[in-house]
């Protein structure tokens, strides 16, 4: 059974008025923290799932349609299901990282 969304209470405008100057702040914020991690070294940043995993969620933005927020939120979600045996880091991370799927599975 598909859902079909609910229509925003606020027109096309209002929303536009209402949320653009706060997410154009967040644009910014994630275009620095690119350029920081670009001056840092972008060859090693890109080593690291989570940056990857970032870039794929920004890709997303683009390209998954009017669901982007489910596609990004599972790009970041864990997919495993089998419960650890034990915790294997005191905090999270924010991202799942493809390279211990196999292992948890």
């Amino acid at each position: 059974m598909t859902r079909t969304p609910e229509r925003s209470p606020l027109s096309p405008t209002q929303l536009v008025d209402e949320y653009f100057v706060e997410n154009r702040n967040r644009l910014l914020e994630i275009a620095a923290f690119l350029d920081r991690l670009d001056r840092a070294d972008a060859s090693l940043a890109s080593d690291d799932f989570r940056v990857r995993v970032f870039a794929d969620a920004i890709r997303a933005l683009s390209t998954a349609g009017p669901r982007r927020l489910t596609h990004i939120q599972m790009l970041l979600s864990d997919p495993t299901t089998k419960p650890l045996a034990s915790l294997d880091r005191k905090g999270a991370v924010g991202a799942f990282d493809p390279s211990l799927a196999e292992i948890r599975r």
